[in-house]
């Protein structure tokens, strides 16, 4: 069966620090370790290959996370990398599924990273309707 792609794409625009550390960021919500749970919809139920492009502002360390439907990537999700950024990984460790799906970022509490995320995009490949 022929598929073709298809994607969804959230605006995160959140900043995310310790009580210590800020960015002097006039466009993204101020929220801590973590993001609300974003929503996102996927119209079919065998959503193949997916991937994340993430933009990401700043970020300073490797153990941040993004977590599908709850469930946290698998490997480094964010690499670190002085001002703008955008990174792509294909989605392992966590499932789309049809419906009403969920994106949040987690920051690593145990430094003192301050990062920002605008526009994330999830990317999959799904069956084409005769």
């Amino acid at each position: 069966m022929p598929h073709h792609a298809n994607y969804a794409t959230v605006f995160i625009g959140s900043h995310l620090h310790p009580t210590t550390e800020t960015l002097a960021l006039d466009w993204a919500d101020d929220v801590g370790d973590e993001t609300d749970a974003f929503e996102f919809e996927v119209p079919t139920d065998e959503p193949r290959e997916p991937y994340i492009g993430i933009q990401a502002f700043d970020v300073g360390e490797y153990e941040h996370e993004i977590k599908i439907n709850g469930e946290s990537l698998s490997g480094f999700d964010i690499p670190p990398n002085d001002g703008w950024q955008y990174w792509v990984d294909t989605i392992t460790g966590a499932d789309l599924v049809e419906g009403t799906n969920t994106i949040q970022i987690v920051r690593d509490d145990s430094g003192y990273d301050a990062f920002a995320v605008g526009t994330v995009t999830i990317h999959w490949k799904e069956s084409t309707p005769k």
